[in-house]
């Protein structure tokens, strides 16, 4: 039996056709909620991270070429992940077998951690040795005489390290090789830390380093970084002129007409009196000079435009004249003017007759 559809049964399904639905409508997935974990607060952007990341490659290639030397073997370390997270996360991706050691961070008085793995300490430990780095297990633990050999490799970490982080002035220093229960204690488990894992090369092996430092020196280095970007960002140089320009033409300088080399007795001036005159030994046709900011620029006529005073500009002055003009000025002015020519000394007594 075929079924038939009434009118109301097909403009119900026109509607919902028009609307994007159908009779067979998935019904919308609900919003899931999901916990926020606090500890994940503050995560390193994409900026800073390029930041962090710029900064520790550079650290890398010293390590590299400091290494290479010290053990003359083929030895690589290349940066894979830098990320902020606890320091309970970062003792869980630990091996339980493994070389751990701390450093002190001075002047901030905190401490950070160093790790490396054996299948990388044992072979730097055999060529210190004198052997040829070859593999060994990494299944038993360190000895104490294989501790000491292996402390020159971080003492070198430490000082590279520090010379990377020399734009904060703090001095990385090894303290000692730790146990990883000892480990728990040079940190709190919850503190965020700046998470560094390098990966080795030496000769045919490879392992991983992993350093981890609180939180506090990355934002310091973060905020030195971006410091230092901000000074040494480029500008456009067109454009900041063109603004230079447009700022400078709103500022005000002390603008003043002057009369170089007019003088006047000492009597003419002691006698003045409201509503006389004093006469100077010079023309008022003659040009005086236009001073913009005590600086000589221009020869200039005293004039009026209506009410306000004005100077009506002649020519430019040179650089040269008025740096001369203002010398031979200074000198003329220190001389006194009065002073009669010293008489030149007969000197023909002194000769032998």
């Amino acid at each position: 039996m075929e079924s038939v559809l009434s009118q109301e049964e097909i403009d119900a399904l026109v509607s919902a056709a028009r609307s994007g639905g159908g009779a067979a409508a998935v019904p919308a997935a609900e919003a899931k909620a999901e916990p926020w974990d606090v500890r994940r607060a503050g995560q390193i952007g994409r900026e800073q991270l390029q930041a962090i990341t710029s900064l520790h490659e550079g650290f890398a290639r010293s390590l590299t070429h400091a290494l290479a030397a010290y053990l003359r073997v083929l030895f690589a370390t290349a940066l894979v992940s830098a990320e902020h997270l606890s320091y309970r996360e970062f003792l869980h991706r630990i091996p339980e077998t493994t070389y751990l050691s701390s450093c002190r961070l001075d002047p901030m008085g905190s401490n950070g951690a160093i790790q490396m793995d054996l299948k990388i300490a044992f072979p730097i430990i055999d060529l210190l040795l004198g052997g040829q780095g070859g593999s060994l297990p990494a299944t038993r633990e360190i000895t104490e005489i294989e501790e000491q050999i292996l402390e020159s490799v971080m003492r070198i970490v430490c000082r590279e390290l520090g010379a990377a982080w020399q734009a904060l002035a703090l001095q990385v220093s090894f303290e000692e090789r730790v146990e990883l229960a000892a480990a728990r204690r040079l940190m709190p488990p919850d503190e965020k830390v700046l998470s560094l894992c390098f990966e080795v090369t030496l000769l045919e092996l490879r392992g991983g380093l992993n350093l981890a430092v609180p939180a506090s020196v990355s934002n310091a280095l973060l905020r030195k970084i971006s410091a230092d970007w901000s000074h040494r960002k480029p500008r456009g140089q067109a454009e900041s002129r063109q603004r230079m320009m447009r700022g400078l033409l709103d500022s005000a300088f002390t603008v003043e007409l002057a009369a170089n080399q007019v003088r006047a007795s000492v009597g003419a001036l002691a006698n003045l009196a409201p509503g006389q005159l004093l006469q100077f030994a010079r023309k008022a046709s003659e040009p005086v000079t236009l001073l913009v900011a005590g600086a000589e620029m221009f020869h200039a006529l005293p004039a009026r435009r209506g009410e306000v005073r004005a100077a009506r500009l002649q020519e430019r002055i040179a650089e040269n004249a008025a740096v001369s003009g203002a010398g031979e000025s200074n000198s003329q002015e220190s001389a006194p003017p009065d002073r009669p020519p010293d008489k030149p000394q007969d000197k023909s007594k002194d000769k032998p007759q």
